[in-house]
Order: C-alpha cells, then sequence, then structure tokens
C-alpha cells in the first residue's frame, strides 16, 4: 500500500485541534481504498444499452425505471427503506440522539469491509453515508480523464482501483443505495499537501472537481465499456447533497460552491465539539467531533485515522502486541462520545471511518463493536447525514437555537420537561 503524506499529526500528544490539519486521510493504493426522491431524467443512452443496467432488481415499480445518461445510473423510484417524514419536536419533548458512521472513500478492494458493514447495518436498522471517491469509478486506463486543479494530469494521491475491484465497488455502492444509505462524495484525487492541496483550491476548482466527481459515477459504462453490469440505481445528481473534504481541508473556499449546487451539508470542519450544529453560508456544518480519549487528558477526533496517529503514532501497522489494547481504547472513545451526549444534552454525535485493516483491522472491530452497544437504545437512531439534515429543516429555529445554548456534557437544568418553556 502506498502512503501519503499526513499533515498535522505530531504523535501521542495530539488532541482533537491538532488533528484537525489531516483528519479523514485515507490511503489506497490498487490493493487497498483508503436519498434522494429524484425524478427521471432524459435517456439518452446508445442504442442497445440496457435500461437499467439489465435489472431493476431490489428497486420499486420496474415501470420506473429510466436510465440516465449512458446507463450508469437509472431513475428507479423513490428510495427503499427510508424512515418516516420527520416532524418537529413536541413542546418538552427530549430530542433523539442521532448517530451517524459515514465512510471516507467508500471502495471494496477485495478485504470484504464494504460488505461488513452492509451487514451489520441491516442487522441493527442503520442507516449510514458512504462518501464515495469518484477516482473509484474510473478506470487506470482511463486516468487522463481526470484533470485534478493544481496537479499534473490523472494524478491522485489515492491510488486507481483494478477493474475487479471497480466491479466490486459499483455492487457494494449499488446495495447501499437500495438498503437506504446515503451517497455523497469524497471527491477524487485526495491531494493534502504541497501547492496542490486542496486547502488550497478556489471556489472555481472546487467546482471543477465536483463536476469531475459526478461525471466519473455517471459515465463509468462509458469510461469501462461494460454493458454487462447493472446501473446505479439512483440519479447522482439529485442524490448528492453532502460530501467531506479529503483530510478536511478546504471548506472555506468548498462552501459557497456548495451552496451554489444547492447541496444541505458538508461535513468537512477540522473538528468540532459535541454541541448541536449551525449553517456555514447556508450550508449545514457536520463536523467531527472532539471525543474523550481513555488514559489521556485530550481529546481525539472522531475518526479512526485520528485515534490511530495518537496510538502508532501515524504507522497503520504498529506493534501487534499492543492491538488489543488499542482495540478497547479506540472502543471506549467512541462509547464515551455517545454517553456523554446521551446522557446529556443530546447532541448529535458524528463517527468516520474508512473500509482499511490499519494495525490488523482494530478500529473495523472498534467501530462494530460501538454500533452493536449504541444499537436500540431508547430514542437512538442511526441514520445518514441526509437524514439529519431531513429532520434539522423541520425544526423550529428557536427550538434549534435553545438546543444550542447546552454546552459538551450539559444536560438541560430542570430537565427537558420545562427546558424549551425557559426563557
Amino acid at each position: 500500500m502506498r502512503e501519503i503524506s499526513r499533515r498535522g499529526l505530531l504523535g501521542a500528544g495530539l488532541g482533537a485541534a491538532a488533528a484537525a490539519g489531516m483528519a479523514g486521510c485515507g490511503t489506497t493504493g490498487s490493493a487497498g481504498p483508503g436519498a434522494g426522491d429524484g425524478s427521471p431524467s432524459p435517456d439518452k443512452g446508445a442504442a442497445g444499452q440496457k435500461a437499467a443496467g439489465g435489472t431493476s432488481k431490489g428497486t420499486g415499480n420496474k415501470k420506473d425505471v429510466r436510465a440516465i445518461g449512458d446507463g450508469s445510473t437509472a431513475y428507479t423510484g423513490k428510495q427503499p427503506k427510508q424512515p418516516q417524514a420527520p416532524v418537529p419536536l413536541e413542546p418538552g419533548q427530549k430530542p433523539p440522539q442521532f448517530v451517524i458512521f459515514s465512510w471516507d472513500g467508500a471502495g471494496e478492494v477485495g478485504n470484504g469491509l464494504f460488505p461488513r458493514f452492509l451487514e451489520l447495518a441491516r442487522e441493527h436498522d442503520a442507516s449510514m453515508t458512504f462518501f464515495l471517491s469518484g477516482l473509484y469509478l474510473l478506470p487506470e486506463s482511463k486516468k487522463t480523464l481526470y484533470r485534478p486543479p493544481n496537479n499534473p494530469v490523472g494524478a491522485s494521491d489515492i491510488g486507481y482501483l483494478t477493474d475487479a475491484h471497480l466491479k466490486e465497488t459499483l455492487k457494494n455502492v449499488r446495495q447501499a443505495w437500495l438498503d437506504g444509505h446515503e451517497i455523497g462524495t469524497h471527491f477524487n484525487g485526495h491531494f493534502c499537501a504541497g501547492s496542490g492541496s486542496v486547502g488550497n483550491w478556489t471556489p472555481a476548482q472546487w467546482q471543477s472537481e465536483i463536476d469531475q466527481a459526478i461525471s466519473f459515477v455517471t459515465q463509468w459504462r462509458t469510461n469501462t465499456g461494460w454493458n454487462d453490469e447493472e446501473s446505479l440505481p439512483f440519479d447522482y445528481r439529485k442524490e448528492l447533497v453532502g460530501g467531506r473534504t479529503p483530510c478536511l481541508l478546504g471548506q472555506d473556499n468548498l462552501l459557497p460552491t456548495a451552496k451554489k449546487l444547492g447541496w444541505r451539508y458538508d461535513a468537512s470542519s477540522p473538528g468540532g465539539t459535541q454541541v448541536w450544529p449551525v449553517k456555514r453560508q447556508g450550508v449545514w456544518d457536520l463536523p467531527l467531533q472532539g471525543i474523550p480519549f481513555p488514559g489521556h487528558t485530550f481529546e481525539v477526533l472522531s475518526m479512526d485515522y485520528n485515534i490511530l496517529a495518537n496510538q502508532s503514532q501515524n504507522s497503520t501497522k504498529g506493534m501487534p502486541s499492543r492491538y488489543p489494547g488499542w482495540r478497547e481504547q479506540a472502543t471506549q472513545s467512541y462509547l464515551s462520545g455517545f454517553k456523554r451526549a446521551y446522557e446529556t444534552n443530546r447532541a448529535p454525535f458524528y463517527i468516520g471511518n474508512h473500509f482499511e485493516e490499519w494495525n490488523g483491522g482494530i478500529y473495523m472491530d472498534a467501530v462494530e463493536e460501538a454500533l452493536k452497544h449504541i444499537a436500540g437504545k431508547p430514542d437512538v437512531r442511526l441514520v445518514s447525514f441526509r437524514q439529519f439534515v431531513d429532520w434539522l429543516d423541520v425544526q423550529d429555529p428557536a427550538v434549534l437555537d435553545k438546543l444550542r445554548t447546552l454546552q459538551v456534557g450539559e444536560a438541560p437544568a430542570g430537565g427537558w420537561n420545562t427546558f424549551f418553556k425557559r426563557a
């Protein structure tokens, strides 16, 4: 596996603030990667293309299936397995505890992690957000189609997938949407260092990067020449309402573009706290959060790589003898963050991940254990970012303002019954 440069990681003393400059980094060589209700679009596909990749299984009414463009994607009706329409909180009602598990890159490379967590989500009635890297649907033979801002044509700090892994990624992204999960974006080349870093991109360059990411998802059939693979069963241009930037860099210049595109949220803030969110430039700002880190006085950002950085000093292959202890520490960090919100201000809890087997896969085990512990508790909702902002958008703004007065770990004085009645 080829590793990319990591910024802002200073070893075991790293807290949430120090981690801000790099969170979200994923590494990928070709051996490993780091909901919408759209309306039909005209079929511009070539003659002989299968309207929905040859099948509409798992979707709603087959009569609703319409190929979009070259048939890489298709309109198949409303997304299955969505929660009931959200409603405003009633006076004195305790807010739900929202927990959002998200995945950066969302490529399947033969390690079975993508299907593993799809199955886990089914078992616990959970929805998640998968931030798909557009390059994971572009074959390496066509890499010159990618023109990254401030970088050479075809360059990428993550590897292109093999054809076999690209097909597996298509399969799992398709299944994820049918299972009710959200497909966001992690953009393309994952540039985090030097003059070509996403942190230096202008709003216009972010527009170019997003346009290219969309094109790689919506034109994979043309770019691969594969006519026997099923279409992705959604209109990605309507599905895409948010993303997370590489290494949590560049949000300030991304937001004007995100607003122009009608995005509803961005998950790229470089470190936040467990409080109720606000909008920035008209877009919900949903940052990864500082959470307790057992055995330390500082907090760690709620993402697998940031925990790794504090445990094995950025090495993805630390001392195996320490894996059991690190696994337990990671698990308890997630659970401590959950408990602090659940028992106090009920701020939403965001956890970021990569489909990686770093340090023997302990972070995958940790997030699985955390999800199993959290699922099924009263008032807990395991949702995607899109589903969460659906809920936010129907709430009384005054109620949200009141919730924002609760600081990290602060429960409402006098209980929830009287909280919204106090001046």
